[in-house]
C-alpha cells in the first residue's frame, strides 16, 4: 500500500480503541469470576478476540452488545473446562503468556500456540517460573507450542531477570490457584495494570516499586465477582496520532479518554523533554488513570533514552524512532535488547524502516543512535507482519517528499483495526 504524504495539517478529536492490555486482562479475569462482566470498550482487534476464544473453548459465554460492552458470564476459578482443541492465539504475545499462567493451574491437560511469530518468541521465561510453582509443562525447546498437565501450585519467591508485565502477570494469574504466598521482585516497575485489576475485583494485593506479594491463603479466591469496566483508550495506539500532530506543521489533534496509567506514558513524558506541544487534562473517576491529551506541532530536541524508563515505552519505541528522525541532532536508544523478541526483531525492523525511507540510522545490539533534522524522504518498507512497524510507516509518509511503500498493512489488525479510518479522518478534516 502507497501512503501519500499529508497535504494539510492534520485536524480533529477523537477517542481511540480500547487498551489492549487491559482488554486481554478483562477478559481473562472476567472468564475466572463469578458472574457477569461488563467490558466497556473492549477491544475488538485480533489479539483480544483469540483470547475471548480461547475461554470460549474452555466453556466460557460472552457477547458483544450493540455499544460495543463485552459481556462475559464468569464460572469462577474452578469453572473452566476442557478445550477439545489446541488453543490459539495468532500473533498475540500476551494472550500465550497470561494464559499459560492459568492453564498450568487446571485440573485438565491442554495446549496452545500461535501464528509463526509466535513460534519463535521466548516461553522459557514464563515456563521456568511455573515449573517453580510445580507445573508441569512441555515445550519444543522453551518454545510455543506448550502442553500442560494437570499439577498442584506452590507459591514462590522470584526474582525476575528482565521486567516483564507479562511474567509478572503470568505467574500472579497462576497464583490464584496455588497454595501460600508468592512474591515477585521487579529489577524495575513493569506495568501494573493486572495489579489493578486485581483491586478492581477486590482480590488483595501487595505492590510496590519492588515488585508484588500475593497470598491465597488471605482470601476466599472463589467468591470472586464480576465487574464492570470501563477500558480507556490505548495509549500504544495513541502515540502514532500523537506523533503524526507533532511532526505535521500547523497540526493539532484532540485524542479523547486516554489512559495514562504512571507505568505505560513513558511515551508521552519522553516527548515532553523533547519539547511536545501536549496537554494533559486528567478525568476522574476511573479505575485506571485516564486523560485528554491535545497534542500540537512542535518542533522537538533530540534526546538519549536509556535504563529503567525503557520498560514504560517499550511498544513505543518504532513511532518514537520516527519522531526522533525528526529532532534535530543525535538521539540515542539503550538498554532496549527486549525489542529482539517482540513481534519481530524490533531493532532490526526499525533500523531498516528508517534506511529505507532516507533516515540517519545506526544499529547497537541493544537499540539505535538516530541523526534527525532532514526530511524524509520516503521509500519502501517491510514491516515483517509487525504491526507497529505498518503504522510507525504511515505516520512517517506523512512529512515524507515521496510517501512510503507499506509491503503488509494487514497486521495492522493485530492491535488497531480502525487505525486508517481515524488516519483518513484527520486528514479529511484539515
Amino acid at each position: 500500500m502507497k501512503i501519500l504524504p499529508a497535504e494539510s495539517p492534520l485536524r480533529g478529536s477523537f477517542s481511540i480503541p480500547g487498551d489492549k492490555s487491559i482488554s486481554h486482562r478483562g477478559v481473562i479475569l472476567g472468564s475466572l469470576a463469578n458472574g457477569t462482566t461488563e467490558l466497556s470498550g473492549f477491544l475488538q482487534s485480533e489479539d483480544c478476540l483469540h483470547t475471548r476464544e480461547c475461554f470460549s473453548q474452555m466453556g466460557i459465554e460472552s457477547h458483544l452488545d450493540d455499544k460495543g460492552t463485552l459481556m462475559i458470564h464468569g464460572k469462577g476459578l474452578l469453572g473452566l473446562t476442557k478445550p477439545k482443541e489446541r488453543l490459539y492465539v495468532g500473533n498475540s504475545g500476551t494472550a500465550i503468556r497470561l494464559l499459560s499462567g492459568v492453564l498450568a493451574a487446571q485440573p485438565f491437560s491442554s495446549s496452545i500456540e500461535g501464528d509463526e511469530s509466535i513460534a519463535q518468541r521466548p516461553m522459557k521465561r514464563v515456563i521456568d517460573p511455573l515449573q517453580s510453582m510445580g507445573a508441569k509443562i512441555e515445550s519444543q525447546g522453551g518454545l510455543a507450542p506448550l502442553i500442560f498437565q494437570p499439577s498442584e501450585l506452590k507459591g514462590i519467591d522470584y526474582k525476575m531477570p528482565v521486567a516483564s508485565a507479562q511474567v509478572k502477570s503470568c505467574l500472579l494469574l497462576a497464583s490464584l490457584y496455588s497454595k501460600g504466598q508468592t512474591h515477585i521482585h521487579e529489577p524495575h516497575p513493569s506495568r501494573d495494570h493486572t495489579e489493578k485489576m486485581f483491586k478492581k475485583f477486590g482480590i488483595d494485593i501487595l505492590s510496590s516499586e519492588q515488585g508484588v506479594i500475593f497470598s491465597s491463603q488471605k482470601q476466599n479466591l472463589r467468591e470472586i465477582s464480576g465487574q464492570k469496566l470501563d477500558i480507556p483508550g490505548d495509549i500504544s495506539s495513541a502515540a502514532f496520532f500523537i506523533v503524526a500532530a507533532l511532526l505535521t506543521p500547523n497540526s493539532s489533534l484532540t485524542l479523547k479518554n486516554i489512559g495514562i496509567n504512571k507505568t505505560r506514558r513513558g511515551i508521552v513524558d519522553v516527548l515532553l523533554k523533547m519539547g511536545a506541544n501536549i496537554k494533559i487534562t486528567e478525568k476522574e473517576g476511573a479505575f485506571e488513570p485516564v486523560a485528554d491529551l491535545t497534542v500540537e506541532y512542535s518542533e522537538l530536541k533530540p534526546i538519549d533514552i536509556q535504563g529503567s524508563v525503557i520498560a514504560n515505552l517499550i511498544d513505543e519505541i518504532p513511532i518514537l524512532a520516527v519522531a526522533l528522525s525528526h529532532a534535530k541532532g543525535t538521539s540515542h536508544i539503550r538498554d532496549a535488547r527486549e525489542l529482539r523478541v517482540k513481534e519481530s526483531d524490533r531493532i532490526k525492523s526499525i533500523v531498516q524502516m528508517l534506511q529505507g525511507i532516507g533516515g540517519q540510522v545506526e544499529e547497537y545490539e541493544d537499540g539505535m543512535c538516530i541523526t534527525g533534522g532532514k526530511p524524509l524522504r520516503g521509500g519502501q518498507v517491510k514491516t515483517f507482519m509487525d504491526h507497529r512497524i505498518a503504522m510507525s510507516s504511515a505516520v512517517a509518509a506523512l512529512t515524507s517528499s515521496e510517501g512510503v511503500q507499506i509491503d503488509d498493512i494487514a497486521c495492522i489488525k493485530t492491535s488497531f483495526p480502525s487505525f486508517f479510518d481515524i488516519y483518513n479522518q484527520i486528514q479529511e478534516r484539515a
